[in-house]
């Protein structure tokens, strides 16, 4: 038993080493392709090309104001922001914030109820 315990304190340590401690919480790409190839039987270079195919798509077609809709999972879009006044957190001055187009995701039903 001592043995186990010695061993994996080890792997722990190296895995530190290497730098691939995966963070809690937080799925890299690299982990990403390396699930979808285990989950496709397809290999991880042609995973990542897919991957990077699929955001630049969706990238360009948001940027062109187009919104990209993928059933079960959700809706991106750019969205207007109205010009606003905040505060300034470090002086308490009021500052003005100019509007600005950001990118939004809206999950659908289907992904906020598997996630509940």
């Amino acid at each position: 038993m001592l043995l186990f315990i010695k061993a994996a304190i080890v792997n722990i340590s190296l895995q530190k080493i290497k730098g691939k401690e995966r963070k809690e919480g937080k799925m890299n790409k690299a982990e990403l392709v390396t699930e979808v190839s285990k989950g496709t039987n397809l290999a991880k270079k042609d995973i990542g090309s897919v991957i990077d195919a699929v955001v630049e798509t969706i990238t360009d077609s948001i940027k062109k104001g187009d919104k990209v809709a993928l059933a079960g999972f959700g809706t991106f879009q750019v969205v207007q922001r109205k010009a606003r006044t905040g505060l300034n957190p470090r002086t308490r001055e009021t500052i003005q914030i100019p509007a600005r187009k950001v990118p939004k995701f809206t999950p659908a039903k289907g992904l906020k109820e598997k996630v509940r």
